[in-house]
């Protein structure tokens, strides 16, 4: 776990890419270096509040193991891995590009032999079943080709017990916030990814990402149909995000 090859391994995706997983990795391989940056912009710097909310529901305790889905630059990675203290926990992404961003943040903090980056397929995880404490996806499921599959996966390799968390963009329902919200998203944040990425198509591509994703009741939904128990979904300023959180029942393994 202490240098790179082990840390960074080689788990491509299995089989033909989707052609939405091709555009998608092209988008996230074209903005790494900006992407902590525009996150800032995508949420009105709401993130890392939100992300603070999510792990105090989350409850994170020592000792605790977790693999972050679609981790990008490792943020909540890190996060997850501080609250833990020695517990292992796994970055697995398919862009090598934002995992090199954030192995460099891993490095910074000391922690790259409690953190092992993969780069990996979300919707076939390189993992046993009942592996961690904790499965999260922190802005990604509405990325990937089939959301579903992907939770489905995560309530796998999740203990008995275990809890899935997915904090994502959302739809907010509350006029007139609700115009404000969809007239910055669609039209200014492309115009603001052009300027300060040099990134116009990619940018414009996010919002096109929301359209068909679920909203946040609907995806609740989805935690129970899988067959995830105490399933809670929080709105985040005004709705724009959601936290979704759901529990393995112990007698599913």
């Amino acid at each position: 776990m202490g240098n790179n090859t082990s840390r960074t391994s080689a788990n491509q995706h299995q089989g033909e890419e989707h052609p939405k997983e091709q555009y998608v990795h092209s988008v996230f391989e074209s903005i790494a270096g900006k992407y902590d940056m525009m996150n800032d912009l995508l949420s009105f710097r709401r993130h890392k509040a939100w992300r603070k909310f999510t792990m105090k529901q989350m409850n994170v305790q020592p000792g605790n193991t977790a693999i972050d889905l679609c981790c990008g630059t490792c943020d909540w990675t890190i996060s997850m891995a501080r609250a833990s203290e020695t517990g292992h926990i796994v970055g697995l992404d398919f862009s090598a590009g934002m995992l090199g961003v954030g192995q460099q943040k891993i490095d910074r903090s000391s922690l790259d032999r409690q953190i092992t980056l993969v780069q990996g397929n979300a919707m076939s995880l390189p993992y046993d079943s009942n592996s961690f404490d904790y499965a999260t996806i922190g802005f990604g499921l509405r990325n990937v080709p089939d959301y579903v599959q992907v939770l489905k996966e995560m309530k796998r390799v999740v203990k008995p017990g275990g809890m899935v968390v997915c904090l994502e963009l959302s739809k907010p329902t509350w006029q007139p916030f609700k115009g404000l919200y969809y007239f910055y998203f669609q039209q200014m944040l492309p115009m603001m990814g052009k300027v300060v990425a040099k990134r116009y198509e990619q940018y414009k591509w996010l919002p096109e990402s929301l359209k068909m994703f679920p909203g946040r009741q609907e995806l609740a939904g989805v935690f129970t149909d899988i067959g995830l128990t105490n399933v809670k979904a929080f709105p985040l300023t005004g709705g724009i995000a959601a936290l979704h959180l759901g529990i393995k029942e112990k007698k599913d393994v």
